[in-house]
């Protein structure tokens, strides 16, 4: 073979391996910048709505999601919970939701609720933000004859019914906060995005 060839041969070697080392920097270097674009992990836990399927939700389970670092509850009340909401009205500090940083709007009503059977709030005591039991048991030993079923917080004794409204007489000093969400269909509920604001 020639020189010329040699030299030929030589050059498209050093080419063919400048390019491809070339193109191995501009991934290596592209790296950090797709990662940059991706969420973090605070962007996750702050993040975005969070659909949830309600069709496994049998009557009187809940179920619990998080959102935004939160536990939500997802309650499917049965016809017998939403007929003991009213009876309890006599022993809650604010059974009409007065304090409108409570829930949105849509759901300020008898049941804090957009559909009456499906209880969704967030998960989180009003006292010192410790997380209560769902006590759906009727009149136990332990919670007394009035007790009707809702949720207990241990930490403090706080007892809010199943609309999550505060009992008096307890350290809690506001009913359990609703957040914002919209069913997108009739098993779906989006938590976290407002039906006003869904256009």
């Amino acid at each position: 073979m020639s020189k010329q060839g040699l030299r030929q041969r030589r050059r498209r070697f050093l080419m063919v391996t400048a390019g491809v080392l070339g193109g191995v920097g501009v991934i290596a270097a592209a790296i950090p910048f797709i990662s940059y674009m991706r969420p973090s992990e605070r962007a996750k836990v702050t993040g975005g709505p969070v659909e949830v399927d309600l069709t496994k939700v049998r009557l009187g389970e809940q179920i619990t999601v998080k959102w935004r670092g939160k536990p939500i509850w997802l309650l499917h009340r049965t016809p017998e919970m939403l007929a003991n909401l009213e009876k309890l009205t006599p022993h809650l500090r604010d059974p009409d939701s007065k304090l409108d940083t409570q829930q949105p709007q849509y759901a300020k009503n008898a049941y804090r609720s957009i559909k009456d059977n499906y209880f969704v709030c967030i998960g989180i005591c009003t006292h010192l933000g410790c997380i209560p039991t769902y006590r759906p048991d009727i009149a136990p030993p332990d919670l007394g004859p009035k007790w009707l079923g809702g949720y207990f917080c241990p930490c403090h004794g706080s007892r809010f019914d199943l609309a999550g409204r505060v009992y008096k007489g307890v350290p809690a000093p506001t009913n359990l906060v609703i957040p914002p969400y919209r069913f997108v269909s009739n098993t779906k509920v989006v938590v976290g995005d407002d039906p006003i604001n869904a256009g």
